[in-house]
């Protein structure tokens, strides 16, 4: 008996409607949610000669096998680890040089000469920048 009262009272509860309609929650500030996918974030660079080495060698091989997109993304990954490789900027260049891109082999050869102005390629360098 006990139930069928309490079941009553319910039903009698949810047929009445609201006298007011619930606030609405303030607007809170969207944000974003942590980033899942760790691929997704934007790579980091710092000092790295070892990664940059790394990059240099497999760069090599593409460079070898006239792959040379490939060989530019390595070389450019190298001048990301290691600003101050003078060969990492001549091997860009001379990829960029390869793809046609000779907007980018320029400002990759300038920047041997910055690093390197009595290396060993320099005179070379000097010579196409003043062709270019």
């Amino acid at each position: 008996m006990l139930f069928w009262a309490f079941t009553a009272a319910c039903s009698g509860l949810l047929a009445q409607k609201p006298a007011q309609a619930p606030a609405a929650p303030p607007a809170a500030q969207e944000q974003e949610p942590p980033e899942e996918d760790e691929s997704l974030k934007p790579k980091e660079y710092s000092f790295n000669p070892i990664q940059a080495a790394r990059e240099m060698k497999i760069g090599e091989f593409y460079f070898k096998k006239h792959n040379y997109r490939a060989a530019a993304r390595r070389f450019s990954e190298a001048t990301k680890w290691d600003p101050t490789s003078a060969d990492a900027f001549l091997r860009l260049g001379e990829a960029q040089e390869k793809l046609k891109d000779p907007k980018s082999a320029r400002v990759a050869y300038a920047k041997y000469v910055e690093l390197a102005p009595d290396g060993k390629e320099a005179e070379a360098v000097r010579r196409k920048l003043a062709q270019k």
